[in-house]
Formats: structure tokens, C-alpha cells, sequence
């Protein structure tokens, strides 16, 4: 129906149309004017009387998770358990309706992130160490040979030797560098390179930073430089697929008690710090993170690319 048409039926006082057949949302008639079923929700409830609550609940994001992402295939890369930044990532990206193809980082892991992969409903789910010659270009492969596309890639795994990570950046290692270079930065090139040609009606590849790569954070050491590499990419893959409409982005949550997190030494007093330091005082969780990332999957983030997008309660800007 024609947006003058709904206009002209400002008479009746709630009307439910469809307005986008590609993607299916409600919108509803509110007083002339056309609103999102959502936003249309919040005026209704908030207009019942003996509902104070109405506002807040209409507003809980968790009461909005639709199907905005149906029909788009991704790849998730970096599940070691229920805690992980990834996980909190896929769930997100699954329940706004995406399909998943989900890796494992080798048989140990595989009996922890199999039965997570199977409750999203993930069709795929396949062996990734990206240290293996192979496995990376096999994983792709199946996903060409399955799906034949692939819309968008989670890429959220770092690794640094143990020595190297607990010692100053002055100390680290040539090894240790370039093993830490490899999997946490260049994993993320290769995979944005294996992934173009199977997005060629455009698509969005999202890696996982943190603010060490802009600041220097206690402990951090020499993934600081690492992922400051790593957002260097992101600007520089954004600006080189542009044109083949692919997005891409860093996502940098603050502390998160997830597995890869505790190799960090004294990782619980650098959480301590960051509640403190944090303006709500209360760290964000992997389904913050993971709404986030849902929405820079989506087509209302079609205007963005090559951002570090800050997921931490605004802990970057305080000094």
C-alpha cells in the first residue's frame, strides 16, 4: 500500500500493514503517521493506564529480537564455550533469524562447541585451527559448496605465546610475535579474503578488538600492538572491498570473563579497575556484544564501514 494511502486512512486509529516485502516488517498507523511495529508498541503501552512499566518493558531489547537478519548466511569463528564473546555473538545473530556455519578449534573443543552449535541450529559446523595449512581454505570450500554465498564472518580469536604475553613488549619474541601477528590479525585477512568472492551481492566481516590496541592497558602487553594491526586492517580491507559492497568492522567490548581473557595476567584486577572506572559501573556482557554485532550484520548499518565500533559502557573515553 502507498505511503499517501496509508496517510489518507488517518481516521482509523491503528492500522497493521506490510510495508517491506524483502523484509517483512510491521508497521503500524499512528495518528497519520507511519511507525515500526515497535515504536508503535511503546505508544500503545505506554498510553494504558495502571502500566508504569509498560515504557521500560516495550524497550527491552531482548523483547525485539525478530527475524531482521532471515536469510542471511554467516560464518562464526572463535566459540570455545557458553562464555565466549562468539557465542554471545551467534546466539544474537541466530535469533534475529541468521543461519550459522560454526567452527571448532579441534577434537578437545569440539565436545563444548558441537552441542552450543547444535541448539542455534547451526547447519554447518566444521574443524578451524587457522594454524593448520588448509583448514581454513576447506572450511570455505564447504561453504561454497553448500550455501554457495556467504553474507557475513565473525572472526573473534587471538592467541599469543604464554612467555611473550606475560612479558614486556621490549622482551617479545620473533616467534612469538609472528605466531601472535598470524592467528589474532592475519587469520582475519585471509578469512576476508577467502570470504569475497562469495559475497557478491556485498556482505560484512567483523573481527574483535579491545583498547589496548589504542591504549596502553596493564598487562596487555604485546597483543596491544597486535590488535592495534588488527584495526589498521579492518580500515584498510573496508576501504579495498568498498566497492564489492562489503563491510567491515572491529567490535571492541571491554573486559569480558571469557577463557582467552584468563591468560591475561592479572586479569581480575583489571576487571576490578574497569567496573570502577566504568561510568555505570557494571561491565557489558556477550549478549551486549553480541546485539551489536547483529545490528553491523544488518541493513540499517549499510552507511557504516571501517569502524572500531566501542561495545565497553563508554570505558574508552574516560581517562
Amino acid at each position: 500500500m502507498p505511503l499517501h494511502r496509508l496517510r489518507s486512512l488517518c481516521g482509523t486509529k491503528r492500522l497493521i500493514v506490510t510495508f517491506s516485502a524483502r523484509i517483512g516488517h510491521k508497521f503500524e498507523l499512528k495518528r497519520g503517521v507511519v511507525v515500526r511495529r515497535e515504536t508503535a508498541r511503546v505508544y500503545a503501552m505506554s498510553e494504558q493506564p495502571g502500566r508504569p512499566d509498560a515504557l521500560a518493558t516495550a524497550q527491552d531489547p531482548e523483547s525485539l529480537v525478530g527475524d531482521t537478519l532471515r536469510g542471511l548466511r554467516g560464518l562464526v569463528v572463535g566459540i570455545a564455550n557458553e562464555h565466549s564473546i562468539a557465542y554471545g555473538c551467534a546466539s544474537k545473530l541466530s535469533g534475529f533469524g541468521a543461519e550459522l556455519a560454526i567452527t571448532y578449534l579441534n577434537e578437545k573443543a569440539e565436545r563444548y562447541v558441537r552441542p552450543l552449535a547444535q541448539e542455534l541450529g547451526a547447519e554447518l559446523i566444521l574443524p578451524l585451527d587457522v594454524e593448520q595449512p588448509g583448514q581454513m581454505e576447506a572450511v570455505f570450500d564447504r561453504i561454497a559448496a553448500e550455501w554457495g554465498r556467504l553474507d557475513f564472518v565473525i572472526h573473534s580469536i587471538a592467541f599469543a605465546p604464554r612467555d611473550d604475553l606475560h612479558g614486556r613488549v621490549v622482551d617479545c619474541s620473533l616467534a612469538g610475535f609472528q605466531q601472535a601477528m598470524a592467528v589474532s590479525c592475519h587469520s582475519f585477512i585471509a578469512m576476508a579474503r577467502l570470504a569475497e568472492p562469495l559475497m557478491k551481492s556485498g556482505g560484512s566481516l567483523l573481527t574483535m578488538s579491545y583498547y589496548g590496541a589504542d591504549k596502553v592497558v596493564n598487562n596487555y602487553n604485546i597483543m596491544g600492538p597486535v590488535k592495534a594491526a588488527l584495526e589498521a586492517s579492518v580500515r584498510y580491507l573496508a576501504a579495498e572491498l568498498a566497492d564489492d559492497n562489503i563491510r567491515v568492522f572491529a567490535v571492541s567490548p571491554g573486559p569480558l570473563k571469557t577463557r582467552a581473557a584468563s591468560g591475561i595476567a592479572a586479569f581480575d584486577e583489571l576487571v576490578d579497575a574497569a567496573v570502577r572506572r566504568t561510568p555505570a559501573h557494571h561491565l557489558v556482557d556477550i549478549a551486549e556484544v553480541g546485539r551489536v554485532v547483529a545490528f553491523l550484520v544488518g541493513t540499517a548499518a549499510s552507511g557504516m564501514t571501517g569502524d572500531t565500533i566501542y561495545v565497553d559502557g563508554g570505558l574508552h573515553n574516560v581517562a
